[in-house]
């Protein structure tokens, strides 16, 4: 697993180095974020409202996946599935989110190949990046919700391989450790 998340590093690092050389290297003014990413809400639009929800929902998906990886070691399997269940609901909140997030970018004209708010760019990095994101925490969900159903099913205890869960924890956190930059760079920079 350090293996593939050092090479997922490296993959993420690449995209957002290359997004970074591309805003500060354009010539057309990039959008301003509070504005691309405002919900109206109650007659009023609330600049990064839908991202900070988001945000908050995915770092809490950490600290419940980080109560399953302790309960694991305890050999408490229903605490430790459960939470690693949490876990998976949170990222398919947040995937739901980024759904819901896209589309209305998509109403708005915004693009791969362009974008009515400034640089055409922004719409190529964006999804690129994002979407990259939302593959990594859509196949999260889906390991999570392996591992849980083979605790739940009792196979570690059978060979009281338990790291499976503190694994399954270091790819969540790296998930979410990404979003942070992701966040920093695309939604307050």
């Amino acid at each position: 697993m350090w293996i593939f998340l050092l090479s997922d590093t490296f993959i993420f690092s690449c995209f957002l180095v290359g997004y970074m050389t591309v805003r500060v290297s354009t010539t057309v003014p990039w959008p301003n974020p509070s504005e691309v990413f405002a919900l109206h809400v109650a007659g009023a639009d609330v600049p990064l409202l839908l991202i900070a929800i988001m945000t908050f929902v995915l770092i809490s998906s950490s600290g419940t996946m980080a109560m399953a990886v302790n309960f694991a070691y305890r050999r408490d399997r229903a605490n430790a599935a459960a939470l690693i269940l949490v876990t998976a609901m949170f990222g398919e909140v947040f995937v739901g989110m980024q759904a819901f997030e896209w589309s209305k970018l998509i109403m708005e004209g915004v693009r791969p190949w362009g974008n009515p708010m400034g640089a055409a760019q922004f719409g190529s990095a964006f999804f690129m990046i994002t979407g990259f994101h939302g593959l990594h925490v859509s196949c999260g969900v889906v390991y999570l919700l392996v591992v849980a159903f083979k605790l739940i099913r009792g196979d570690y205890e059978r060979t009281g391989n338990y790291q499976i869960v503190e694994i399954a924890g270091l790819y969540w956190h790296f998930v979410d450790l990404v979003w942070v930059f992701i966040f920093a760079l695309f939604y307050l920079w």
